[in-house]
């Protein structure tokens, strides 16, 4: 017998199928939306100088669907360098894509190297193992910057906090490795994208255009950096996130299984289902 269906149930069959299809798609991109646009109920607050989970001074906050750094309940600065981690756990292998954009005025008592200064810190320490006073979390630091209205500043810098780097062949101790980017002068949206794999390699990008990348990443005592949490930074000066996501790169490479993905780069076999 022939089934016939009536234009909503076809169109019902036909959704069905296509969703069926999309999520069994080996081509189809997972992102993680790290930062839901509502509020910051994934992500953990640390201050220097306050316990972790608390937002001193409301540092943090979500408005008009963006994550925002203010410094409006500040009176000074005061070296109180923050930084918020996202709860979604430790990635090694992975891509992230974050756009921001710097506003307003440097609070009072910030240091001047941090004028238009923020960071996608990655492959950091557990936040929970940081000190109270402890400035900044031991990491790799794409750093973000934005221009004075006339002088060139490059952004997606690397900057690197109890870390080193190989760059263009040869172990480096420079804190600051700066990249090819253009100068982004105002209050304009910049597109910020890393690609990292372990400690082999990392590559920036800035609004789709690769301006660094550096290899062989490490700890002080020169122990790889292979893998670690995320976070953003609140360095004195006013910015905004609308989008911040991250893409797994680590999963089932088994073509046989159900969740095989074709842009993994590192295969991870207890994850495979079939």
């Amino acid at each position: 017998m022939i089934k016939r269906f009536t234009g909503a149930a076809l169109a019902a069959v036909i959704l069905l199928t296509q969703t069926a299809c999309a999520a069994n798609d080996p081509d189809q991109e997972e992102w993680i939306d790290l930062f839901n646009g509502k509020d910051l109920s994934n992500w953990s607050i640390k201050i220097r100088g306050f316990p972790l989970g608390e937002n001193a001074f409301n540092t943090f906050r979500v408005a008009d669907g963006m994550m925002q750094v203010r410094y409006d309940q500040y009176t000074d600065f005061d070296k109180r360098f923050g930084h918020i981690f996202s709860n979604a756990g430790e990635f090694s292998h992975y891509k992230i894509h974050v756009e921001y954009r710097f506003v307003g005025e440097q609070v009072k008592g910030g240091p001047a190297w941090a004028f238009r200064n923020n960071g996608i810190m990655y492959h950091t320490q557990d936040p929970k193992t940081m000190a109270v006073e402890q400035d900044f979390p031991g990491s790799m630091e794409y750093q973000l910057l934005g221009g004075n209205g006339t002088e060139p500043r490059s952004t997606g810098n690397l900057c690197t906090p109890g870390t080193h780097v190989v760059f263009n062949g040869k172990f480096t101790e420079d804190h600051i490795i700066n990249s090819t980017s253009d100068t982004f002068h105002g209050d304009q949206w910049v597109t910020a994208e890393l690609v990292v794999q372990g400690s082999e390699k990392a590559e920036h990008f800035i609004n789709g255009k690769k301006v660094l990348e550096y290899t062989d990443l490490q700890w002080d005592d020169r122990t790889p950096n292979s893998s670690g949490f995320i976070a953003l930074q609140a360095e004195s000066h006013p910015i905004d996130f609308r989008k911040v996501r991250l893409l797994n790169l680590e999963g089932c490479m088994d073509k046989k299984a159900k969740n095989y993905k074709s842009y993994y780069v590192k295969a991870k076999p207890k994850a495979c289902l079939y």
